[in-house]
Formats: C-alpha cells, sequence, structure tokens
C-alpha cells in the first residue's frame, strides 16, 4: 500500500480568516509553551496577526493541507532592511524543519521586494544565554557578544545556522538581565 506524501504549500495569512485564526492560535500556544505571555489570550494575539498582515507587511504561513504548521512575518524597518517578527511554529510542529522553510521563502519573497537585509531581535528573557549571566556596560558588551553561549536552547543558535549574524543587543530590555539579542543577515 502506497503512502499518501504530505503537500506542503506556502500560503499568504491574510488571504483567509481561517489562516488568521489558525495563526494566532500557534502565537499563543508556542508562546505559553515557553512561559512567554506576550500573547497569553486569542484577543491579544489576534490583534498580532491583524499587525502583521498589514500592508504592506509579508505575512506568510507553511500550510500541510488546511493544517498551518507555523508563520513567520516581515515589516518595514529601514528602507532596504526589514524587521523579521515573528517567527512561531505549533507545537507539534517544531524540530521538523518547518522554521527553515519559513525563512527561506521569506528571504525569496522579500528579495523580489528589493530588500537586500533582514534584522530580527531575539529576546533572552529567560536567561537562556551566557549575557543573562553579566551585568552588560561599555567595558565588556563586545567580549560578552563575542563570547555569547547558549545555555538552555536560546533560538540565536537557530538563526545562526541559517545564515544570520548577531551584530549587537539591548541590555536589560526586558528587565534586569534580560537583552535583546539583535541579529542581521544580507540577503542582496
Amino acid at each position: 500500500m502506497k503512502k499518501n506524501a504530505a503537500v506542503f504549500e506556502f500560503r499568504e495569512i491574510g488571504e483567509s480568516n481561517d489562516l488568521k485564526l489558525q495563526a494566532a492560535k500557534i502565537l499563543t500556544a508556542a508562546f505559553i509553551k515557553l512561559g512567554n505571555d506576550s500573547w497569553p489570550d486569542m484577543k491579544s494575539a489576534t490583534r498580532e496577526v491583524e499587525e502583521c498582515v498589514d500592508h504592506p507587511n509579508i505575512c506568510l504561513g507553511l500550510c500541510e493541507g488546511d493544517t498551518l504548521l507555523g508563520w513567520i512575518g516581515l515589516r518595514p524597518m529601514y528602507e532596504k532592511t526589514w524587521e523579521l517578527h515573528p517567527l512561531v511554529v505549533a507545537p507539534d510542529a517544531q524540530r521538523r524543519g518547518v522554521g527553515r522553510l519559513l525563512i527561506e521563502e521569506l528571504e525569496k519573497t522579500a528579495k523580489e521586494r528589493g530588500i537586500i537585509g533582514i534584522a530580527l531581535g531575539t529576546d533572552d528573557d529567560h536567561f537562556r544565554t551566557s549575557l543573562s549571566q553579566a551585568d552588560i556596560d561599555e567595558s565588556n558588551i563586545f567580549d560578552q557578544l563575542r563570547n555569547i553561549r547558549n545555555l538552555a536552547g536560546h533560538p540565536y543558535e537557530f538563526y545562526k545556522k541559517c545564515g544570520y549574524l548577531i551584530v549587537g543587543m539591548i541590555p536589560n530590555a526586558n528587565g534586569k538581565r534580560k537583552p535583546d539579542i539583535w541579529m542581521w543577515k544580507d540577503i542582496s
């Protein structure tokens, strides 16, 4: 007996209310799983999705049949460098390459629009990198960034594997010793 192969398709999240609803559910579930309450309920998650699908933003999802596995957004930051926000994968679809596929498709779409760089911030608000172990100031910021270590599965390493470079950080962005790590990739 021949098993049916999965069919994956990229879709614009804003093209249907069903996709937007699935995107909001994934946003809430994935971030709660991480212990992050940025979008703790469907109301806040739906607002975020609506903002992400607004023109001129790019907001793409990866579907398996009618099921959204994950989604990614890109919004203007500078004229030719835009900000990746957010990248979120359904908890049951994580570690299956969904995030990498979303990034690749987003970069392709961005290039088609004349965007040459993508920046992103990846918060360390749960003390998952060595940056959260030090008080950062002008005497140690560059050494701390150069010698960053992943202590507990922080996503900055995933982004590095996708070609993004650490270009800076905002110490205490989310509270004492909770930095935002800034990353960037040249896609020109």
